[in-house]
């Protein structure tokens, strides 16, 4: 056992963010540098422990590592039958192969977003309270282990956000707050029914004590994966075996459940026709938590569909193989076609990160390894070059006042570093081999190649599309004559130079070093095939 698995290190990177909220409420508003300082620290403190534990992490158990377990809500039912019975959740925490490196991801970025905050001019410390607290729901949800505790992690994430957005966007930016909390909150609404209803049927056990037997109706992650996968547990016995069977979880509410979560975290993704709202946030955010939003929150769409929907349901997931390939397929296109049209910088990115989640979708679409590690991969990758690239734009508006293409260009003279960052975010983003973006579109289409080609053969043409839209946008603002007005401005300044660094390190080794990420995550991968093998043998 190492050091680590003997400290409950999992709930202080929890917790790090809001002991920074509380140090934040203590210093006085007017501290400008002192509450920059404050912030930042609390967000290099996850970041250190976690790199910490991705070194630590034993990339050959594919269990959930690194566990934490409390008694937290336990609500005695009144029943008219005999025993004790209970609704059960539990503070659970851990990490695998999956959720370790968006762990890792959400800690690099909320950092390096930390530092871009420079730019937040008004209500200092409100902005840096409510941005420790997404960043506090972010890493709850990706460690959670109980349904119950991620619905709350989820939840306090749009709250967070609501206020980020409303109180420091632009100028539509109560409009993009709305429609944000009310397409986030629908989908939460339908996350919650799924929730109840696996609560309800593969959270239930019993167990037997000296003094009675306790019948829990668990929000436990591990109890209902293991209910499912047990034919012997109450969620599998059919009405033939045993009579009337409440608990049974037969192949319509298996069908119902999985739809649900395919919409509710398809809204977050988010998938083809839910995604109007997101272009509104990418549009009128604040740079700092636009990189947070593109960078992490679309993942966490992605981990729940990926978590809940294909690692619970592999059968339903299967046979819906070809409907998520499409989305996907519809995602990429549309997203790279749109995007080729747009005139605003950030337009582009948003609709860019719409094209790049539907690599994601055809990814999990593969149901073999390469494809879904591709996935994994590409959620990493493109959550590194999205943060990087609405940091630069940030940058960018901060000094010209816009990020419209037509009055940007020949930007390589007077900010030639910015520039050139923001080139080599462009290649990444558009797959250049020996950057990050190459290695997890590669592995996407190359699982889908061996069972649907002709998708994988529409998914180039999208891959191409993405080539020309994003040098379209990079050459426009970096080369070409010169806008009045532009000469004088000044190229990164340390603390915005600091994260582009950062970032694109990353970014460059994943390029370069792909196994750093793909060890972490092929057993948790191969685990899940495992599963999926099992499960269409057993039918």
């Amino acid at each position: 056992m190492s050091g680590l698995e003997q400290i409950p290190i999992l709930s202080i990177i929890l917790l790090s963010p809001l002991l920074g909220l509380v140090i934040i409420q203590l210093l006085p508003g007017q501290r400008a540098n002192w509450l920059k300082i404050a912030v930042t620290t609390a967000t290099l403190l996850p970041l250190a422990l976690s790199l910490w534990l991705y070194a630590d992490y034993d990339r050959n158990q594919g269990a959930v590592s690194y566990s934490e377990t409390y008694s937290w809500v336990q609500a005695p039912l009144k029943m008219n039958v005999g025993g004790d019975w209970f609704f059960s959740f539990q503070y659970a925490v851990g990490i695998d192969g999956l959720s370790l490196p968006l762990l890792l991801l959400t800690a690099i970025v909320t950092a390096m977003a930390a530092l871009a905050a420079v730019h937040v001019k008004k209500r200092r410390k409100s902005f840096f309270s409510w941005f420790l607290l997404l960043e506090f729901g972010m890493i709850g949800a990706f460690i959670a282990r109980d349904l119950f505790v991620f619905f709350v992690f989820f939840e306090i994430t749009l709250v967070a956000m609501y206020f980020l957005i409303g109180i420091w966007g632009y100028y539509n930016r109560e409009r993009a707050a709305n429609q944000f909390l009310i397409y986030n909150g629908i989908g939460s609404a339908i996350m919650l029914i799924a929730f109840v209803m696996l609560v309800n049927t593969a959270g239930f056990h019993v167990i037997e004590t000296t003094q009675s037997l306790q019948y829990i109706y668990s929000g436990s992650y591990s109890d209902i994966i293991r209910n499912l996968s047990d034919p012997s547990a109450y969620v599998n016995l059919t009405a033939d075996s045993i009579g009337s069977n409440p608990f049974a979880l037969n192949e319509t509410k298996q069908w119902a459940i999985f739809i649900l979560l395919l919409v509710a975290f398809g809204i977050k993704l988010p998938v083809f026709p839910f995604h109007s709202w997101m272009l509104k946030v990418h549009q009128e955010a604040p740079p700092a938590v636009v990189m947070i939003h593109s960078g992490i929150l679309l993942k966490l769409g992605a981990y729940g569909l990926l978590r809940f929907g294909l690692f619970l349901f592999p059968v339903q997931a299967r046979e819906w193989a070809s409907v998520l390939a499409i989305l996907g397929l519809i995602n990429l296109l549309y997203g790279a076609i749109l995007a080729f049209r747009q005139q605003e910088f950030k337009l582009v990115l948003a609709y860019s990160s719409i094209s790049h989640m539907g690599i994601v979708l055809i990814g999990l679409a593969a149901f073999n390894e390469i494809g879904l590690q591709g996935a994994l991969f590409q959620l990493i990758s493109h959550g590194l070059i999205s943060a990087l690239l609405f940091l630069i734009v940030g940058s960018l508006y901060e000094r010209t006042g816009t990020t419209e293409l037509s009055r940007l260009g020949g930007l390589a003279r007077s900010m030639p570093f910015i520039s050139g960052v923001l080139l080599a975010a462009g290649l990444a983003s558009l797959g250049l081999p020996g950057l990050s973006g190459f290695v997890g579109e590669l592995l996407s289409l190359l699982g889908l190649f061996e069972s649907m080609r002709w998708v994988t053969a529409l998914a180039v043409v999208g891959i191409v599309l993405t080539a020309v839209y994003i040098l379209r946008s990079v050459l426009k603002i970096t080369f070409g004559p010169q806008r009045e007005g532009l000469t004088a401005i000044r190229d990164a300044r340390f603390v915005e130079a600091l994260p582009m660094v950062v970032l694109l390190a990353f970014i460059i080794l994943l390029g370069c070093y792909p196994s750093v990420l793909t060890d972490t995550v092929q057993t948790s991968v191969g685990g899940f095939m495992d599963l999926l093998l099992a499960t269409r043998a057993g039918g």
